[in-house]
């Protein structure tokens, strides 16, 4: 009977196939944003304005994949932009100072960052420690680190591997750099894992309910402890993109970047409580960050008042998730 029933479904209305409301919020909030500041500002809406929108918010976009992933399990991470400053570090130094082949020197820093990662879900796991925590204690660690091994000096003379991702081609009129196109492919990339595998749902059922999750058979405790090893590995992606735009390799990067992600997923529609949320609304996040940021400064908005807005749409973001948990 059941097999029947599942083989003569209808067809999907349109209704139910337009785009969930964790994802319409967020859109509805950057078209209104584009609609204001166009009207503001007659170089806001150009397609030059919008590439560099796009390549300002690229590292702290890359970051919040990793953010959402641990998000979407209910964890929080307080240690990405110092995690991503180490690894910069690493991939500049032992690249100038040590002679290291370039690509190498930069698989190194990324396995720093993603070492980290790891050493983050290990203790969450097996210590049963909360993620606040664990990740408060392993910035500071970051952070010393880098000041350490840097001795607070910033590394220059990169070689061209590590800048590549801030080289440019056209499209029309417009300039792009690649760094602006691997983000977007690897949100197209993170999107279709949680959408259209079975790793992906775990993820989700683990953030939702992890004693439902276990007594279904998900290894639990594996899928948290991969979930923060790969949110590491995207830190070192950022780290890169990082010193491909800046063009060096500064200890003091990062110190901003842990709110800025947690905001960018926030705003994109996923709850802070777990297992709700969409990855490509984390993107949408970022870029109504950037949006913001942009258009007030091109109307001459002082940069105190950006920040009061961000926090504000957060407020608004975490009000509107909380009453809809309460509601569910």
């Amino acid at each position: 009977m059941s097999e029947q029933s599942d083989t003569t479904q209808k067809p999907r209305s349109l209704l139910e196939r337009l785009p969930s409301l964790t994802i319409m919020g967020p859109l509805v909030a950057l078209l209104l944003a584009v609609v204001f500041f166009s009207f503001q500002s007659e170089r806001f809406l150009t397609g030059q304005n919008f590439s560099l929108i796009l390549q300002q918010i690229s590292v702290v976009a890359v970051l919040a994949i990793g953010q959402t992933l641990i998000i979407l399990t209910a964890g929080i991470d307080l240690s990405v932009g110092f995690v991503m400053a180490l690894g910069t570090m690493v991939m500049a130094k032992f690249a100038v100072e040590l002679g290291m082949p370039p690509l190498l020197a930069i698989l190194c820093g990324m396995a720093v960052t993603t070492a980290f990662g790891f050493l983050n879900g290990f203790l969450i796991t097996r210590f049963r420690l909360p993620p606040f925590i664990v990740t408060l204690g392993t910035m500071n660690i970051a952070f010393a680190l880098t000041q350490i091994y840097s001795r607070a000096q910033t590394v220059s003379g990169l070689p061209e591997a590590h800048l590549f991702w801030g080289n440019t081609f056209r499209i029309g009129e417009t300039v792009f750099t690649y760094g602006v196109m691997l983000m977007v492919a690897l949100y197209l990339l993170v999107w279709f894992f949680l959408s259209e595998t079975a790793p992906g749902r775990h993820l989700y059922a683990v953030g939702n309910n992890p004693e439902a999750a276990r007594l279904m058979g998900i290894p639990t405790q594996r899928v948290l402890l991969l979930t923060y090893t790969v949110a590491g590995f995207f830190y070192g992606i950022a780290g890169w993109l990082l010193i491909s735009r800046t063009s060096v390799a500064d200890p003091n990067a990062g110190q901003t970047e842990n709110l800025e992600t947690i905001t960018a997923v926030v705003l994109g529609g996923t709850s802070l409580f777990g297992g709700r949320g969409v990855i490509l609304g984390t993107l949408l996040g970022a870029i109504i960050v950037g949006v913001f940021r942009n258009g007030l400064t091109l109307t001459g908005v002082s940069s105190v008042y950006q920040v009061l807005i961000t926090g504000i749409l957060v407020i608004l973001a975490v009000t509107a998730d909380q009453l809809s948990k309460r509601r569910s």
